[in-house]
């Protein structure tokens, strides 16, 4: 996963650090996502979110209609990835607290 780094890719994740707000987010992932892009990252964030609540394949399938293939990639991510998902979810679940 480490061959996506360009200097295009650099510079768009500079100018995600940029952002200050929720409503800048939501403008930028508006104008530079299609509403199935975001979507699609929607979905993979909240299989993410489910599988490290505990949730079985299965559940997770039934509470978000992702596909297994979907479910496995993330999961493969959160087990062996760069830790991207990980990081938000522990800081999502601090705030929480």
């Amino acid at each position: 996963m480490k061959n996506f780094h360009s200097e295009a890719v650099d510079t768009l994740v500079k100018g995600l650090l940029k952002l200050e707000t929720e409503e800048e987010c939501f403008a930028f992932l508006e104008d530079v996502c299609t509403i199935k892009e975001l979507q699609d990252m929607a979905q993979r964030f909240d299989v993410a979110l489910k599988l490290s609540d505990g949730f079985n394949y299965n559940q997770v399938s039934a509470a978000t209609g992702a596909s297994s293939a979907t479910i496995s990639r993330v999961n493969k991510c959160l087990m062996y990835g760069n830790n991207g998902y990980n990081t938000i979810i522990e800081r999502l679940k601090s705030e929480d607290k």
